[in-house]
Formats: structure tokens, C-alpha cells, sequence
């Protein structure tokens, strides 16, 4: 078991020791894309939800998320991040509102899953916020866009050719 990085000698879940990597500046991004009706979307998009500023809280909740990733993740080192930033895109031809969470650090270790789970819990806020008016609202997917610095360097999306047959999708 002494592959597995997350696995001590006895098989019991242990957070990794990055004591001996190096603090370099860290940036990932991730998105989640919400499906709702054309209604729920224009709805969203002239600020006419009854519960309030959809996007304003999900961005506030995104960014809280993103902070408090190592107390909702078991095995995630807490860090500092230096930035954050919650973005929306209203794609109108397919329904679909897209977050996007960009998180930046320096550190030992990455920023992956805070990205990740700033942009799922901006997607569940605008679900929660949406949901009086429209109960049927999907997640559709929540992925990792990219990620730079680390011993990895830098990863693209792009460059994974089953995401590549999912967009065209």
C-alpha cells in the first residue's frame, strides 16, 4: 500500500506530508455548468428571482466554499489562497448558466479542489436560490479547466481528448 499517497503503512487514510516540496504560485480553474428553462435563465439574468441577487450570493458562496475546502474535504491541506474569483457566463442558446472559480495560492501543494469546490457550491447556491421557481434545474458537470505551477507544471482541459467529444456533444 506504500504506492498510494493518501494511505499510511497500516491502509489508514493520512494527509500527505508536503513538508519538502517547494512554495511556488499555484492557479487552478474549474466551472460547473447549470441546465434550467429559458424562463428560469431570463429570470436570473434581469434579477427577478424572488429570493434575491442570484449571482451575488452564489459568488459569495463560491468564494466561502473555496476557503473552507480542507473543513468539507478530509485529506485537503488548508492554505491561504491569495485569490479568488467567480465568474458566470449566460449561454442563452442552451439554457445553461456556466461558474467558473479561479483560485491562486502559493504553496506546497494545489489548488484543484478548491477551485472545484467553489464552483460546485456556486452551482448548488444558484440551485437553491432557483429552486421555488424551477425544481428540475441539473448540474450538468463540474470539472477541472486547468491548473499551473507544482512539480506538474501546467494541465489544459483541451488536452484531454474525451472532453474534447463531450463539448462537441
Amino acid at each position: 500500500m506504500s504506492d498510494l499517497t493518501h494511505v499510511d503503512q497500516q491502509g489508514k487514510a493520512s494527509m500527505v506530508d508536503v513538508s519538502d516540496k517547494q512554495v511556488t504560485e499555484r492557479i487552478a480553474r474549474a466551472e460547473s455548468v447549470v441546465e434550467m428553462s429559458p424562463s428560469t435563465l431570463a429570470l436570473i439574468k434581469n434579477n427577478n428571482i424572488k429570493k434575491g441577487d442570484v449571482l451575488s450570493v452564489a459568488r459569495v458562496a463560491g468564494i466561502q466554499a473555496a476557503k473552507r475546502c480542507a473543513d468539507l474535504i478530509p485529506l485537503c491541506h488548508p492554505m491561504m489562497l491569495t485569490g479568488i474569483d467567480i465568474n458566470f457566463h449566460m449561454d442563452e442558446q442552451h439554457s445553461q448558466l456556466i461558474v467558473q472559480c479561479r483560485c491562486k495560492v502559493s504553496h506546497k501543494t494545489g489548488v484543484e479542489m478548491e477551485a472545484l469546490t467553489g464552483a460546485s457550491v456556486a452551482a448548488l447556491t444558484i440551485y437553491d436560490m432557483c429552486k421555488g421557481v424551477e425544481k428540475g434545474i441539473i448540474i450538468r458537470s463540474t470539472r477541472l479547466l486547468e491548473k499551473q505551477g507544482g512539480k506538474s507544471g501546467q494541465w489544459h482541459a483541451s488536452n484531454q481528448s474525451f472532453l474534447r467529444a463531450y463539448e462537441k456533444g
